[in-house]
């Protein structure tokens, strides 16, 4: 079980500055030793796409550390996806508006000697895995630190407002800090990255400074609203009386990035 300190904001601050620690301390856990072992022991014994998908842990291994372990059911899906002529951008993989797919078909592309497939690198993929691995697990216990991991994992790969509002995760990461409303996504998606932009610099994801402080004022909101009952930081304050209402209310207005 990975480390868990009550609160969102606390163990997000641990796990960020000490992540090479907690993830060594995750990878040598029994199920997901094994589970390396296995993966570290086939993979290269695989050679074609079909063997690959049938491979049932290796499949789901691979699936797992790419952030696709959802989509471990739809092997005939994933073998276009792996197929798929990354040259061609009308290809197959191209076509998807998830980066997630064309990374995976970079990375395993060349079980059938599809160009500009390079073949993912073991220890790549035991990296990806064991992050993935953690951050499911701490979601388990708490949603807001696996929502928080995965930001700061992703949010400098994305490019535009557009980016934001295919991913649900950092979505609701970017939601919550500039209080965009559900009943937004009913507009026009283009009105939507408009308002957007409106509201932060896209280009801020590339900071990691920037980064940082959307992650404090998300995780501090997070226990505000959704760990009330388990914050160690909100329980001193938890009195029943009006300041405990005006605690909440301050968390909620730091300005961006405070």
């Amino acid at each position: 079980m990975s480390i868990y300190l009550g609160s969102t904001t606390l163990t997000y601050n641990y796990l960020n500055k000490s992540g090479t620690k907690a993830l060594d301390q995750h990878a040598k856990e029994p199920i997901v030793k094994n589970e390396i072992a296995y993966f570290e022991a086939q993979m290269g014994k695989i050679k074609t796409v079909d063997a690959f998908v049938k491979n049932y842990r290796v499949f789901n291994f691979a699936m797992k550390a790419y952030g696709l372990e959802d989509m471990a059911y739809a092997k005939a899906y994933m073998k276009k996806v792996i197929t798929s002529d990354l040259s061609d951008k009308t290809s197959f993989a191209n076509k998807l508006a998830d980066s997630r797919f064309t990374n995976f078909a970079k990375a395993f592309g060349y079980l059938n000697g599809t160009s500009l497939a390079t073949a993912a690198q073991p220890s790549d993929v035991v990296k990806a895995y064991v992050q993935q691995s953690m951050e499911d697990d701490l979601g388990a216990t708490d949603q807001g630190v696996k929502l928080a991991l995965y930001f700061k994992r992703m949010a400098p790969t994305v490019k535009s407002a557009y980016g934001l509002l295919a991913d649900t995760a950092l979505w609701k990461v970017v939601k919550t800090v500039y209080g965009f409303p559900t009943e937004m996504g009913t507009a026009d998606i283009d009105q939507q990255a408009k308002a957007v932009k409106a509201r932060m610099n896209v280009a801020d994801l590339q900071d990691p400074a920037k980064v940082d402080k959307i992650l404090k004022r998300f995780t501090i909101m997070w226990d505000a609203t959704e760990n009330t009952a388990s914050s160690p930081v909100l329980q001193l304050f938890n009195s029943g009386s009006t300041a405990s209402s005006g605690f909440t209310s301050s968390l909620i207005n730091l300005k961006y990035g405070g």
